[in-house]
């Protein structure tokens, strides 16, 4: 019991310090508490499950990189005042660590394994790693929050909704690799969680119409004019390979001892094997996502 209280306290410091970090501006938001906030660390499936709400929350209006900071507003790109208009209770995207303001939240965490090779990609797309950078030079650059300094390392982050609203009230938690397994499932959790009726044909429709090949589809008629790609590289796209496992092929060896060496314990509670644990020859799982 000590030893479990001594790695509370430590997480809680370490959040403490992420928290004073933050921007006044970024945490600043008027908040109800009838708010639901898609909360995770980024290239976690955040923008996928937006789009899966979404589409499940307003069935007459079909979610699409045009209209979804309307319909799930992203708090970064959405001014104060904007979202105070929205409708209510109102669904928004969130990267913010623990934030006690928060009173309904989903969150979502991936294998930071494969949230490694995501965020790689996504800082080429954004002109801030050059191309060619080695991914085992960028990672440990990545765990380190240097490229999320606001918000600190995905192990910071996880652990600092864990350690404080875990089996708490008003807060699940959704793995995306569940979300890709049994997507009819998952987002029944949420439409439960959000006092809705889990209709199975809204849930499917919902599915098809965040497909990763529709999602794709989309993005290249309509990437150009979002707001979050607008001024990224346009040959580099957004919605990628959408899978889970890819690690398993694309990180060097010691890349991946070195990050269970680090955040081994914390994958170990969320359900992730390591490497030693997993065959090599392990199949891909493939969905919509990030």
């Amino acid at each position: 019991m000590a030893l479990l209280v001594r790695r509370a306290l430590r997480h809680l410091s370490r959040v403490s310090d992420v928290l004073f970090r933050h921007t006044l501006l970024e945490r600043e938001i008027t908040i109800f508490d009838d708010d639901v906030f898609l909360t995770s660390y980024p290239r976690s499936g955040n923008t996928w499950t937006r789009f899966l709400v979404g589409n499940f929350v307003n069935p007459s209006e079909p979610v699409t990189f045009l209209n979804v900071e309307r319909l799930v507003p992203d708090m970064y790109k959405t001014a104060d005042w904007v979202l105070r208009r929205r409708p209510r209770p109102r669904v928004l995207k969130s990267h913010e660590c623990f934030d006690a303001r928060y009173r309904r939240v989903i969150y979502i965490v991936r294998d930071p394994r494969d949230v490694a090779i995501s965020n790689y990609h996504w800082e080429m797309k954004l002109r801030s790693v050059p191309e060619g950078c080695p991914i085992e030079e960028f990672v440990p650059l990545w765990m380190s929050g240097k490229f999320w300094r606001r918000i600190g390392s995905w192990a910071d982050h996880v652990n600092s909704w864990l350690a404080t609203r875990q089996g708490h009230d008003g807060f699940i938690m959704m793995r995306y690799e569940d979300l890709q397994a049994n997507p009819q499932r998952e987002l029944a959790r949420v439409a439960e969680f959000m006092g809705m009726d889990p209709d199975v044909q809204r849930i499917n429709r919902a599915i098809e119409l965040s497909s990763a090949a529709n999602m794709r589809k989309m993005e290249e008629t309509q990437g150009r004019k979002w707001v979050a790609t607008f001024h990224t590289r346009s040959d580099k796209p957004f919605v990628r390979k959408a899978a889970s496992g890819g690690w398993r092929t694309v990180l060097p060896e010691k890349t991946v001892a070195y990050m269970e060496a680090h955040w081994g314990a914390i994958m170990k509670q969320l359900g992730y094997a390591l490497s030693s644990e997993v065959e090599k020859d392990a199949p891909v799982a493939t969905h919509a996502g990030q």
